[in-house]
């Protein structure tokens, strides 16, 4: 079991790494391709939406047919069109190896998601899948800092090449897992058969209707929709500290590398995603509505922080120029302690990065509590639907309000009031906590009077 989930939540950081490593290649790719950096914002979101779409489909297959045999065949998919990314020769090749991307991907997504469900004890499960969360957040982080340096001593095919090789290490891994019994960790089939229960419920057409109209799940699409609207533009924001580091004079390969460096620095506080997610375990023991509330609340503080955070200038940087990339990660380290404004920046990032963390885990705890075993990948993927659209909103909403707010503004003050703007949907999600509270009272109560029932028949 613990294998299993080791190599599942390793899953979740790759996933991510491959969507790290884009953004900061854009100059590069751009540059390579003799193509428009706005048309690498678009294959950007088209990625994320396709993954998004073939998650569905994947998350409906997990219902019916054994996991594991799915998710080698989605993580070959998405080695080969990753390595193969690294050998386009122009934009045409670049999206179609990245749509292929995206259909592994969503495999990768709805069916790891599943798996994980079935192993987590009830009374863990915003703990459990809080370290799935914050793989998540990792792997994005890593793919930002591998991207950054490998791209200035190498090129930007290198970083998808070793990606792709790794992807092979992972299809090797998944032979040895243990896939789960479907509604294995369910409190109510555990205490009368133990470790000996079976769960022979598959998801039928006829479903879908029930999984797409339950109140929670409905709040849940909307609330993930607002919230990556907001967190989804946040990919930019290490083209916000490239133009606030060459505006103190500094070279474009310094700005890039350090970039990736602030990036992954001033992410730090979403490692408290891990106590954030016991604290809604707690509190769902409680009360039903103690989850949702908890989640609000937080998401609700990080807008003003991320606010602040953008506006503060990065004045009085001392970093190598044209330095080596150990150099000038040593500078920008003695520069949270040294420069009051770094220091600052650093402060806010941590709080506001651990505030929000309180979303990831909690979300997927409460999708999870709401739906039975058998619906859980499809509520899943039609959730991860919402959110991508979210995601992919918040991106090419910040090229499109860029584009207004630079006629009036220069950079990187545009870059400011464009990812400011965009946090104010954090308000909506927020509600969208308060306003389920009460629905995920209705809704536990009636998967866990179902798993009774079961259980009693199988009994």
């Amino acid at each position: 079991m613990y294998y299993t989930v080791f190599v599942f939540i390793a899953l979740a950081a790759f996933e991510h790494i491959i969507i790290g490593l884009f953004p900061p290649l854009f100059q590069y790719i751009a540059s390579d391709l003799n193509i428009d950096v706005a048309d690498l914002g678009f294959v950007s979101g088209v990625n994320i939406l396709v993954t998004a779409i073939s998650a569905l489909v994947w998350g409906y297959l997990s219902g019916k047919y054994k996991r594991k045999m799915l998710i080698i065949i989605g993580t070959i998919l998405w080695v080969l069109s990753v390595y193969l990314t690294s050998l386009s020769q122009n934009f045409v090749q670049l999206l179609i190896y990245q749509i292929i991307t995206g259909i592994g991907l969503g495999c990768m997504a709805a069916i790891g998601f599943s798996v994980l469900t079935d192993y987590i004890p009830y009374r863990k499960r915003g703990l459990i899948l809080s370290l799935w969360g914050m793989a998540q957040g990792l792997g994005g982080i890593a793919g930002s800092i591998i991207a950054s340096l490998t791209a200035t001593s190498t090129s930007w095919r290198w970083p998808f090449e070793l990606t792709a090789l790794i992807g092979v290490f992972l299809i090797i891994l998944y032979l040895f897992v243990t896939e789960p019994n479907r509604g294995g960790a369910e409190p109510e089939f555990k205490r009368l058969k133990g470790d000996k229960q079976s769960y022979d419920y598959v998801i039928k057409a006829e479903h879908l209707k029930l999984i797409l109209l339950k109140a929670s799940n409905v709040y849940l699409y909307i609330q993930a929709f607002f919230m990556n609207i907001a967190t989804g533009s946040l990919i930019w924001i290490p083209t916000l500290y490239i133009y606030k580091i060459i505006q103190q004079g500094y070279s474009m390969e310094t700005a890039v590398i350090a970039s990736g460096y602030l990036y992954a620095i001033f992410q730090i506080g979403g490692m408290a995603s891990v106590y954030l997610g016991h604290l809604g375990d707690k509190a769902q023991r409680k009360s039903y509505k103690g989850r949702a509330y908890l989640s609000g609340v937080f998401i609700l503080l990080t807008l003003p922080l991320y606010c602040l955070f953008f506006l503060i200038p990065m004045t009085d940087l001392d970093i190598p120029n044209q330095g080596s990339a150990w150099l000038i990660l040593i500078s920008l380290l003695k520069q949270i302690v040294m420069n009051p404004l770094v220091a600052l920046l650093f402060v806010l990032a941590f709080f506001a990065s651990a505030f929000q963390s309180a979303n990831t885990p909690n979300w997927l705890a409460l999708i999870t509590d709401v739906n039975l075993p058998e619906h859980r990948g499809t509520a899943f993927s039609v959730a991860n639907l919402f959110n991508s659209l979210g995601r992919t909103l918040g991106n090419v909403g910040v090229g499109i309000i860029l584009g207004v707010v630079s006629v009036h503004v220069t950079e990187p003050y545009n870059h400011i009031v464009t990812l400011s703007l965009l946090q104010i949907f954090i308000i909506p999600s927020a509600i969208c906590y308060f306003k389920m509270a009460n629905k995920n009272v209705t809704d536990i109560k009636q998967v866990k009077s179902t798993l009774q029932q079961r259980a009693q028949q199988e009994g």
